[in-house]
């Protein structure tokens, strides 16, 4: 069968990633082609487009990166009808991926959405649109499931790729010390323009913790010569690529930049501090139009704060530096944080999502 699948951002790239390979192994004569990044076409997809040049963050930035996304969306409609897949693959990348929905299912085309769009946070309204468009919605957090039975739209709960990805690291081999040091890790996220607006804020607290050594993991969407600009002043501060994961393992505390990010940070068992900074404009829109509690994965599942969001003007050196020094010395903070996070596991289940969300779509696909 012929699969089109479409990830634009780096945690989307990871999660079709190993979708794919969970498709090969259910269908041996899987075509997948794909908009995604380096580790999806390791996967065996062939890659059209990289997700690095789909990213924008926050509302004015889309909109000065429109004609950009514009004529991708165009590009990627031609690529479609050219190779006419069985079934259409939309992981995540919303704003992108439910328009590309609405102009396929008209078509005749197949379409699984896997990993619900956050249509609970903003725009509702939005779910006429997906029952319309969206053949099979896979969703990978408990509450939507819930959520969407209020519109009468069945979706199907696979349990979150994450739970996967991270047991299995968890489990494997011990990694070589990242540092002498105890470690601080700090996740500032895989856009240039989010991460030149919150990295020096966190690297503030490299001076008031000169015995610990903060490592930043850099996104492989970011070059060397960016991050050293705004790392190399810090004599306790190094980088690593592509080793997140180790260096969650071996991290203290977190300073991480809200997302999947945060999500991942709880699961490994790192106490954080969640941090998001916008453009004045952008967070100015988000606020009057996003309708949750919180702004991480981790307390939006736990509807509680399990861990202590610093959003835009609190994000700042001095409330930053008193809530990483109770996460580094309060050993009850510590302790309550980890509970929670145990607690965390048990609401996400043992789902192994991937393979689950695998046999939905090939099902699909050879209807």
């Amino acid at each position: 069968m012929k699969y089109y699948i479409i990830a634009g951002e780096a945690s989307g790239d990871l999660h079709g990633s190993n979708l794919i390979k969970q498709l090969k192994q259910l269908d041996n004569s899987a075509d997948i082609r794909c908009w995604g990044g380096d580790m999806m076409q390791q996967a065996g997809g062939t890659l059209v487009k990289h997700y690095k040049e789909l990213a924008f963050m926050g509302f004015i930035e889309v909109v000065m990166n429109l004609r950009t996304v514009l004529r991708n969306m165009e590009w990627c409609k031609k690529d479609i009808q050219a190779y006419q897949p069985d079934v259409l693959v939309l992981i995540d990348y919303a704003g992108f991926n439910l328009r590309i929905a609405e102009w396929a299912k008209p078509l005749g085309y197949k379409i699984v959405f896997y990993i619900s769009p956050q249509v609970w946070a903003w725009k509702e309204s939005r779910v006429k649109k997906i029952r319309r468009s969206v053949d099979k919605m896979l969703c990978i957090l408990p509450f939507e499931k819930d959520f969407y039975k209020k519109w009468d739209y069945e979706v199907e709960y696979v349990g979150h790729p994450l739970v996967e990805v991270i047991k299995a690291s968890k489990n494997s081999p011990a990694d070589p010390p990242l540092s002498d040091k105890p470690v601080i890790a700090i996740l500032p996220g895989s856009r240039r323009q989010e991460v030149s607006v919150k990295l020096p804020i966190m690297l503030t607290m490299a001076r008031h913790f000169p015995d610990y050594q903060f490592i930043v993991a850099q996104a492989p969407s970011l070059d060397d010569a960016f991050m050293h600009g705004l790392t190399g002043a810090h004599p306790n501060v190094s980088t690593v690529k592509g080793k997140t994961y180790d260096l969650l393992r071996q991290a203290e505390a977190a300073l991480v930049t809200s997302g999947t990010a945060t999500l991942e940070t709880a699961l490994f068992g790192v106490p954080e501090v969640v941090c998001y900074k916008g453009s004045a404009i952008s967070y100015f829109l988000a606020k009057r139009l996003i309708k949750v509690k919180y702004i991480s994965l981790v307390n939006l599942v736990m509807d509680k704060p399990v861990v202590k969001e610093l959003i835009q003007h609190d994000l700042n050196e001095e409330n930053l530096l008193k809530e990483l020094t109770l996460l580094l010395k309060d050993t009850a903070v510590r302790s309550r944080i980890k509970a929670d996070y145990a607690a965390l596991w048990t609401k996400l289940g043992e789902k192994d999502a991937s393979s689950r969300a695998a046999k939905v779509i090939y099902e699909e696909a050879v209807k």
